[in-house]
């Protein structure tokens, strides 16, 4: 329905359709409401687009490279091993196009029009969209703001062909001979792996003391020592001063503890952290307050300082993470349908794709026991587990953390191969209130990765079978 000149009428309106927004849409549509998404940008967001799916297609192919190359422990031996970069890139953009493909074909489905352009509002109730030269306006009866988070760009570092964010990085036509990444969180470790196992000679020049400064440092360890293998070299405590550009390549200059190195290299890639896509919204115009650092705030339904307005994903306090922006666009559709929907970040997974995957969610022991819980533990390590063995992936260990008295599982923590589908099970088993006696008494498949959820669980339980006591 059109009111006044210009403007349309709508139940809820979406800004942003990555994985918090189209979620969020399609939601909102299954409960009845008249949907319309505004995407600036990407159809998926960053993480279809230049984000989570295509940095984990160019992982894959990175491992393939690898294992080609270093299979002489099975018995084959391959020579000549050649890298079409181009030819990667393609399959990285097919994967791509397939899934941005997909959710246009599922907000199509669910007869939710997609607004491509860039909003604004303008009044409490009023967002304007900008399509170029031309725009048009929708008055909302509520709306979800899912507007995602961008690269932060740091002082003396402007991007350009030859200083990267992790966008430029993903989009790169050669494999570099060599590379300079300056932060290591789980982005640049991502990529640093990714590269290095193609070939590239990489430098992480990390502020912190330690990588991944957010895991336990037992967790890190494995991915040290796989690095350090992949010829990665780790500087910590080091400040990026500056770079300098030529036609060939970069010369990066960072203060280490203390003393003044100077890096070459192809190229260098920033990833110091992303910031809320908040600014330029007009969000005072509707009411919305932010924190000091562009965060929304909102309450456990997501609602904002305005009540017909709710945010979500990276642009709210919180990990910064797809698959809690997608848990987020459901509970705020829910919530303005009239359901009792709140968030409950007890079972949210955290997984960083380097080699080996690390995965966590709920407590760790250290975070257990500031919580004020007596806690029992179990731990086994992918050594003693058959199929690990098998795929030659010994590397790592699994984790369970329970509550001493009557063994609720609150966390789980694994480092090893495929770390990243095995966390499910403890998700699973957080969100249902199940012990470790549950998990050891269920069976599972062997030979496989997941039956060391169960030994972990009988050795919190004082009864392991395939290892010492």
């Amino acid at each position: 329905m059109v009111v006044g000149e210009f403007t349309t009428e709508v139940d809820t309106i979406v800004l942003g359709a990555g994985p918090g927004g189209y979620v969020a849409a399609i939601r909102a549509s299954q409960l009845g409401q008249k949907v319309i998404v505004v995407e600036k940008e990407h159809v998926g967001g960053v993480c279809l687009n230049v984000g989570c799916i295509p940095s984990k297609a160019l992982i894959s192919a990175s491992h393939r490279y690898e294992q080609m190359a270093h299979s002489d422990a099975f018995g084959i031996k391959a020579e000549n091993i050649t890298i079409d970069f181009l030819k990667v890139q393609a399959f990285k953009n097919q994967v791509v196009e397939r899934l941005t493909g997909g959710v246009r074909g599922l907000l199509k489905a669910h007869d939710i029009e997609l607004v491509e352009g860039e909003a604004l509002f303008v009044e409490p109730d009023v967002v304007r969209v900008n399509h170029g030269y031309e725009s048009s306006r929708y008055k909302f009866n509520h709306c979800i703001i899912a507007t995602g988070s961008s690269p932060i760009e740091i002082p003396g570092f402007k991007w350009s062909d030859r200083v990267l964010s992790s966008t430029g990085a993903l989009a790169l036509k050669e494999v570099p001979k060599k590379m300079v990444v300056i932060g290591g969180g789980y982005i640049g470790i991502e990529l640093s792996a990714a590269y290095a196992g193609f070939g590239t000679e990489v430098v992480i020049l990390e502020g912190s003391p330690s990588i991944l400064p957010n895991f336990e440092k037992r967790l890190i360890a494995p991915v040290k020592k796989k690095l350090k293998e992949k010829g990665v070299t780790v500087y910590t405590q080091a400040l990026a001063k500056g770079v300098t550009e030529t036609a060939e390549g970069v010369s990066v200059t960072a203060e280490i503890k203390g003393e003044v190195k100077t890096f070459a290299a192809d190229y260098v890639m920033v990833t110091v952290g992303r910031r809320p896509n908040t600014r330029d919204l007009g969000l005072d115009l509707a009411g919305v307050e932010v924190t000091e650092r562009g965060l929304i705030k909102v309450d456990k339904q997501g609602k904002t300082t305005a009540d017909n307005i709710y945010a979500i994903g990276d642009i709210v306090p919180g990990m910064a993470l797809a698959h809690k922006a997608s848990y987020e666009g459901k509970v705020a559709a829910e919530a303005i349908a009239g359901e009792a929907s709140e968030v409950d970040y007890r079972a949210m997974p955290a997984v960083v794709f380097s080699d080996p995957e690390i995965a966590t969610v709920g407590l760790s022991e250290e975070e257990a026991v500031k919580a004020g819980y007596e806690v029992k533990t179990g731990q086994f390590p992918f050594a003693a587990n058959g199929r690990a063995l098998s795929l030659g992936a010994t590397d790592g260990f699994l984790k369970i953390v329970s509550r001493e008295s009557d063994g609720l599982v609150l966390g789980a923590q694994i480092v090893g191969t495929n770390a990243s589908d095995m966390i499910a099970e403890f998700g699973l088993a957080i969100e249902s209130g199940m012990t470790i006696e549950d998990i050891a008494l269920t069976v599972h498949a062997h030979p496989t990765l997941g039956e060391m959820a169960m030994e972990a669980a009988e050795v919190a339980l004082g009864k392991p079978i395939h290892i010492a006591k």
